[in-house]
């Protein structure tokens, strides 16, 4: 790094980016906490076994194609004239391809091969590439989460982790790719604003969850024989309780992933001096003031809202204040704190009742609200932005569309069902045309978790017959110390 200033930025980013990765592995803690509170105890092994393998499996994939998939795909398909030379081709990312050397340990020389890689690309993401990638990878993990929570008590593990590898490192960073870059498409000619991934993340993992939950069909004895609602109280309130709150804690580490931490956008804005500031995504500023003020506005309209619609019930109030987030994130850096706690409010709303509305008249199972939650509240959140936010530049760069409804409307149609619901549908609907979706009904009834019980089972009494051995052998009574 050739000055101290150079420097101190350039680690300074690189440790901002590592403590967003360590924060937003609270969301994961969450999840897994949340889900087994959330599921019955004859099925808590398998609900916990499913969260945690996604980790590895996600892991690879996005190392091996996700990370470069963000950087190539931003023109979308058959999209012409994003730039000059009016192409819409793949574009060239060789910092992100698996086989790069800096995928790995760098120092920021010169590349070892100059063909591949120039001195700007070392210089500019050898220290920051991998905390870059791992902050998209826990997103990555988050979209797969979703999506866990919502199919528990019934689906194949080894269905699931196709599932999780599918949103997590395939169609979640496509639509980054499209709408969470500084030149994607949709930002670029649809004027599409989603700082903090309302959509991008929510509203995707939400829609694929609910093209998966109609091929794999409720749980048994979740209807009556007249269509009506069987309530499955949650196992353990407390977890899920207290699974929330580390959600929420994780968002902090979410909501700053979404920035970065010090650019100078001076001369992007016309000016002649520098000017140093946060900025999101899109790389138009912002500040961690702002989205500290409309994080807990948020949260609380969310809350609130939740606890009125819901009558005081325990599950929908949590539930509901990260329905307010998701809602409000689309807009969070731009938002007054008034406007995000309204919509967050709004949000947790539209939330509780499409929820309720959806699993009477479709006889959708949704075990934890996931596709409510996340889904719905996403959406919304996508297309509310487009009016409040109408008019203001969607990014710092001449020439692109201005945030719109239309646009809005568009890209959050796109996220919810081009990009989550059609890849959700069709390829569960390939697993349950080859058998491999669901378990069978009697495993079911019995519990995920037979397989794991019996051994447990056997291993308790093998240890049990050798300790009464032991005891006849010295004499001693069983039981005794």
């Amino acid at each position: 790094m050739a000055d101290q200033l150079g420097a101190l930025i350039v680690i300074f980013t690189e440790i901002y980016y590592w403590i967003t990765v360590v924060l937003m592995f609270l969301i994961h803690v969450g999840f897994c906490m949340y889900e087994v509170g959330a599921s019955r105890r004859k099925n808590h092994l398998h609900t916990l076994m499913k969260n945690t393998m996604l980790i590895p499996l996600v892991t690879v994939t996005f190392f091996y194609f996700g990370w470069w998939i963000y950087f190539a795909f931003p023109n979308g398909p058959f999209i012409n004239g994003l730039f000059p030379d009016g192409s819409g081709e793949l574009l060239e990312a060789p910092w992100a391809t698996a086989w790069s050397e800096l995928m790995g340990a760098h120092m920021g020389g010169a590349p070892l091969n100059p063909d591949a890689l120039s001195p700007d690309d070392t210089m500019f993401w050898a220290r920051i590439n991998g905390v870059f990638w791992a902050a998209f990878l826990l997103f990555s993990w988050t979209a797969a989460s979703i999506v866990s929570g919502a199919v528990i008590e019934r689906i194949r593990s080894f269905a699931f982790y196709i599932l999780a590898i599918v949103i997590g490192s395939f169609a979640w960073i496509i639509d980054a790719a499209w709408g969470w870059s500084w030149n994607g498409w949709m930002v670029v000619q649809l004027g599409y604003h989603d700082a903090y991934a309302s959509g991008v993340i929510h509203a995707i993992a939400g829609g694929f969850a609910l093209g998966v939950l109609l091929h794999l069909g409720p749980r048994i004895g979740r209807f009556r024989p007249d269509g009506t609602v069987r309530a499955i109280p949650p196992q353990n309130p407390w977890l899920i309780t207290i699974g929330l709150f580390l959600i929420y804690t994780g968002f902090w580490g979410f909501y700053v992933a979404c920035n970065i931490p010090i650019l100078d956008i001076g001369p992007a804005a016309g000016m002649e001096e520098s000017f140093w500031s946060t900025t999101n995504i899109y790389l138009a500023p912002t500040s961690l003031s702002a989205i500290t003020f409309n994080f807990l506005m948020s949260l609380s309209g969310g809350l609130m809202a939740a606890y009125l619609v819901s009558k005081g019930d325990a599950f929908w109030t949590y539930s509901g204040g990260l329905a307010g987030v998701i809602g409000a994130s689309a807009g969070n850096d731009l938002y007054h704190p008034i406007q995000a706690m309204l919509i967050g409010m709004v949000a947790a709303w539209v939330a509780y009742k499409m929820h309720h509305w959806v699993e009477r008249r479709f006889k959708i199972d949704d075990a934890v609200g996931a596709v409510a939650v996340h889904g719905y509240a996403g959406f919304f959140g996508v297309v509310v932005a487009g009016f409040v936010l109408w008019g203001y530049p969607s990014s710092m760069i001449e020439g692109y569309a201005k945030i719109n409804p239309l646009g809005q409307f568009i890209g959050a149609v796109i996220m919810f069902g081009v990009l989550g619901f059609l890849p959700g549908y069709v390829v569960a609907g390939i697993l349950k045309a080859l058998g491999m979706l669901r378990v069978p009904a009697e495993v079911e009834i019995v519990g995920l978790d037979l397989t794991a019980d019996k051994e447990a089972e056997a291993a308790a009494r093998e240890f049990e017959q050798a300790t009464r051995e032991a005891a006849t052998k010295h004499g001693l009574p069983y039981g005794t110390r």
